[in-house]
């Protein structure tokens, strides 16, 4: 764990044990509320890109970890979430699947035409209660082996921090990605945008620019 994260880490734990200790009125006052928090360090974690699952997809050992690779780009799951979906879940038409989120809330998941071909090509031949039968310490351990393979840290979370950037960068919007993502805030997408850098929005301003200067042409020409 990183040294300040550490730090902030144990301030949390010993601010919540206070804060419990006064109310139950062993404590007559809360210590830690005087004493200011240690700061966050900001380093950035893993996020896998578009050429990186591309990467993935070519090393998977088998239709089922190219599902997996392909839905947890596509969609953003946490890894409770893509382990507990059952086949019923899925909603072919819409491209969308039922998912269980954090505080067992409903909500729903999205997915491109391209990984819907291959779950529908993988579902046919799938025996499990489950969409891959796999506990969420299974998915890990492939994830695992696959970043020893093609050689960068690959985990379900920088999927989620991949899918957040990948859809920031082609210009949607904050809010957009928060309903995607099933996030509770606006905030937590920041949090997970923070590796998009001003190389990145430069390019999608470049190329928003160029379709309007495009467009604008064509109506002078009309």
């Amino acid at each position: 764990m990183d040294c300040a994260n550490g730090k902030h880490a144990y301030y949390r734990a010993i601010r919540a044990l206070c804060t419990w200790l006064n109310k139950q009125g062993e404590l007559p006052e809360n210590p830690v509320a005087k004493v200011d928090s240690p700061k966050l360090s900001r380093k950035l974690l893993p996020t896998i890109t578009e050429e990186q699952v591309d990467a993935l997809l070519k090393h998977s050992e088998s239709l089922r970890d190219r599902c997996i690779v392909s839905l947890l780009f596509d969609s953003g799951l946490r890894l409770a979430e893509i382990c507990s979906i059952k086949p019923s879940d899925i909603d072919w038409s819409a491209n969308t699947l039922r998912v269980v989120v954090k505080g067992n809330r409903e909500a729903k998941a999205v997915f491109t035409p391209k990984t819907a071909q291959m779950l529908r090509e993988y579902s046919g031949h799938n025996g499990h209660d489950t969409l891959f039968g796999m506990q969420p310490r299974g998915v890990q351990d492939m994830l695992a082996r696959l970043s020893k393979v093609v050689g960068f840290p690959c985990n379900a979370h920088s999927f989620r921090r991949g899918f957040a950037c990948n859809l920031h960068k082609r210009g949607l919007s904050t809010l957009s990605i928060m309903h995607l993502g099933r996030w509770s805030s606006l905030d937590m997408v920041s949090r997970y945008c923070r590796s998009i850098s001003f190389d990145d929005c430069l390019s999608h301003y470049q190329a928003v620019m160029v379709d309007k200067d495009q467009q604008d042409q064509n109506l002078r020409n009309f």
